[in-house]
């Protein structure tokens, strides 16, 4: 059965516990994610450990933000990890954009937009100029024609963002929570159903799995649903 669209977002307190989660539900969805936290604690060798025999996709989410020669360099630091994806903040302008993906081209780069965690009144304070739908618009186009193979936008923006980025970058939504689910620290959230319906690529899905009793469980639950929305659109599973 081919695996789910979902990127599990491995945001575990030690590096057994990470291999575990990964380990159950690789056979059920396509990626998992490894974030800030685990990489800082364990460094490199976190991601020998959560690929495993599986060979399971890794998507390092480190959003990088620096000056275009710095970013250039880090991209090129984890070269030989062979990350499927790597996240910048596309707030580093297209230069930094560029820069990462030249350095890296057998990686997707993937450019966030506004973090989920942000609400408009968080925009407004920091200067970005809003709503926080424009802003992501904004950010999208700049970060495609500075040669971002990948975007991250909230579920509420998808829509929007492929609307005018069209069908060939991959649109990758955080802040999705399964119907019951708690919305947590993330300020513009949606059901996965709903995401992909709005035509994401790839959901990035964390505390609604790892936070279970059994991850692997929940993630085949939820994999399952989505085929589901697949078939019913059309889309290949």
């Amino acid at each position: 059965m081919t695996p789910a669209p979902i990127a599990v977002a491995l945001d575990a307190p030690d590096l057994e516990t990470a291999a575990r989660w990964a380990s159950l539900v690789t056979p059920h969805v396509s990626t998992v994610k490894v974030g800030l936290e685990l990489y800082l604690r364990y460094g490199p060798e976190v991601i020998a450990s959560i690929r495993g025999a599986s060979g399971v996709r890794v998507f390092l989410d480190l959003k990088l933000h620096d000056i275009p020669n710095t970013v250039a360099g880090a991209a090129r630091a984890v070269a030989r990890l062979r990350p499927a994806i790597l996240t910048v903040h596309a707030g580093g302008g297209p230069a930094m954009i560029s820069a990462a993906v030249e350095a890296l081209p057998n990686t997707q780069i993937a450019a966030v937009t506004v973090l989920t965690s942000l609400s408009e009144t968080d925009l407004e304070s920091i200067g970005i100029a809003g709503p926080s739908l424009d802003a992501v618009r904004r950010l999208s186009v700049m970060a495609v024609g500075a040669g971002a193979q990948a975007l991250v936008c909230s579920p509420r923006e998808v829509a929007a963002v492929r609307a005018e980025v069209g069908p060939d970058i991959t649109l990758i939504t955080p802040g999705v929570r399964p119907v019951g689910a708690a919305s947590q620290d993330q300020a513009r959230v949606a059901t996965p159903e709903q995401a992909l319906a709005d035509g994401a690529d790839l959901l990035v899905i964390g505390r609604p799995i790892t936070g279970s009793a059994d991850p692997g469980a929940a993630a085949a639950g939820i994999a399952a649903a989505l085929r589901r929305t697949l078939a019913d659109s059309g889309r290949a599973v």
